[in-house]
């Protein structure tokens, strides 16, 4: 399968969040979309950065809780990693596994047209491995 199937089943819509705000707002922005990582966009199609929980947990255990108080762009991950919708999993899931990051902006042109998370590909693959098991178990039971 490749991005682009993942995006089609569970859309495009990304959660983003203004290269102006604060920690706090993206910790509140993060509950309010109950997603794990923001896109750090000035105009939702530009990709400055992402700030994930992990970013925010990090920086809350480093530095102390007045961190609520600084701006996404001091705590952003900016050299992010992204995919195109032509990728496979198989790709994704080797990228998200050495990079050790569990969220990849997609990106056509270079502007933001979706996101993949760990848990999407996770879904996926369980899915394949059902699937799997489910005609091996009808070849077994038909001897077809």
């Amino acid at each position: 399968m490749r991005v682009s199937g993942v995006l089609a089943a569970k859309g495009a819509t990304v959660a983003t969040i203004s290269p102006l705000a604060t920690a706090a707002e993206a910790a509140d922005t993060l509950r309010l979309h109950g997603v794990g990582a923001l896109v750090v966009s000035p105009d939702g199609s530009a990709i400055l950065g992402v700030i994930s929980e992990r970013d925010l947990v990090r920086a809350l255990a480093e530095r102390g809780g007045h961190i609520l108080h600084e701006s996404v762009t001091e705590l952003m991950t900016s050299d992010v990693v992204t995919c195109a919708p032509e990728d496979s999993l198989e790709e994704i899931m080797r990228t998200m596994t050495s990079s050790r990051i569990r969220h990849l902006p997609v990106t056509v042109n270079g502007r933001l047209s979706g996101i993949v998370s760990i848990g999407d590909v996770v879904k996926w693959r369980l899915s394949q491995l059902e699937d799997e098991a489910s005609q091996m178990h009808s070849y077994i039971s038909t001897g077809r």
